[in-house]
């Protein structure tokens, strides 16, 4: 196992007039499980294959326990990679798949039996040894995909976005095995995919990637509690966060936003840091479905709404609402649920209410510092009072 560390890696190709990396800053340590997400074209295959030698970085530096590899061959690196693709040969048996990079090691046959046995009981293949790639589904390609990996024993492991090919319920049944997987080998390992919820569900620590530029680099929890910007506010959660345009008014006992539902208005009180000059000021609050409750709490700001559409997902229920003619939509529970047209009373938690600005995308409430939280310091929340 080996501690990651990225330092200010550039990648450009030639004729090209822009960086397709840009200054990746990323550190994790002996064992930890770093997921790289964003959409497609944000660059975080090609970071993954930077890591595994198959691109050669621009500039910055790759350490690999503090070593830097970023000049050593892809066979130097001690580095497996499991492919979107499979890439199993298409003429061995599974037990030759599995066995092969051994092989090419030239590992002895007792060790190979030895370690082919090992993984094939690890991911549950072991009846599948004899058979053809052209014979199995593709959960279990995937998982010989993964045993030729595993075999190897390396310092780390790389996934680039492995679960892609398969249907939705596989896609969470192979989910599980690699979380399981890595619980039980502790092996530091990087996961790419464009898909936020393995990226909240199974990594110690994520970056989310944009424009060949990290957004944001933390925990799954901290991502989505605070998140940096409005980009990386959309682009993790689901349903995703509200978004509701308004504007800042300054009052005598201090900050106001205003939301209104066409029926009802009301005023959130906001505890803004002092000197920052927000009147009259296009901002973008933020707030996630779930915590938008339905309720008469005297303490919590309220407004009455009508509801337009319901989704019906079985443990929840998604409602519709327009405030400051936006649509926006509130996370409840079955039985809460009211019918289309008619009317409720929604309170917003103060706690959870974040800003944007809306010409920039940038969180407001970012104090000074080098915290993990954001590209530009630790976030603080904007709270009302």
């Amino acid at each position: 196992m080996a501690a990651l560390e990225l330092c200010n890696v550039r990648k450009s190709y030639p004729g090209s007039n822009h960086d397709t990396l840009k200054d990746i800053d990323l550190k994790i340590d002996d064992g930890e499980f770093l997921i790289l997400v964003g959409p497609s074209g944000c660059g975080k295959s090609t970071l993954m294959n930077c890591i595994a030698g198959l691109e050669e970085i621009t500039g910055g530096e790759i350490r690999l326990d503090g070593a830097d590899i970023s000049g050593a061959s892809p066979k130097d690196r001690d580095i497996a990679m499991v492919f979107q693709s499979y890439a199993l040969y298409p003429t061995m048996t599974v037990q030759e798949n599995i066995a092969f990079g051994l092989k090419m090691r030239k590992v002895p046959a007792a060790k190979i039996e030895e370690e082919v046995s090992r993984v094939a009981k690890l991911l549950q293949i072991e009846h599948l040894l004899g058979r053809k790639p052209s014979q199995l589904s593709g959960g279990q390609q995937q998982r010989v995909a993964m045993g030729r990996a595993l075999a190897r024993r390396p310092k780390i492991y790389l996934f680039d976005e492995p679960l892609s090919n398969l249907d939705a319920k596989l896609r969470v049944e192979m989910r599980t095995e690699i979380k399981l997987m890595h619980q039980r080998l502790k092996t530091t390992t990087v996961y790419v995919t464009h898909d936020q919820i393995e990226a909240m569900t199974l990594g110690d620590k994520v970056a989310v990637m944009k424009d060949g530029i990290v957004q944001q680099f933390g925990t799954p929890k901290d991502i989505y509690n605070n998140p940096a910007n409005l980009f990386v506010a959309s682009f993790i959660g689901s349903p995703p966060m509200n978004f509701i345009p308004l504007r800042l008014t300054r009052q005598a006992d201090g900050w106001r936003a205003l939301l209104e539902s066409g029926q009802d208005r009301c005023e959130l009180p906001l505890n803004l840091a002092d000197g920052q000059s927000l009147e009259g000021r296009e901002v973008i609050l933020g707030i996630r479905p779930e915590q938008i409750s339905v309720g008469t709490e005297a303490d919590l700001p309220s407004l009455r709404a009508e509801v337009q559409v319901i989704e019906p997902t079985g443990p929840d229920t998604m409602i519709f609402v327009s405030l400051n003619q936006t649509k926006v939509c509130c996370r409840l529970a079955p039985d809460a649920a009211p019918n289309p047209g008619e009317s409720l009373t929604l309170q917003f938690e103060p706690d959870k209410v974040l800003l944007f600005d809306a010409q920039s995308g940038e969180r407001l409430g970012v104090t000074p510092g080098n915290g993990s939280s954001g590209r530009n310091g630790t976030v603080t929340r904007l709270v009302a009072r």
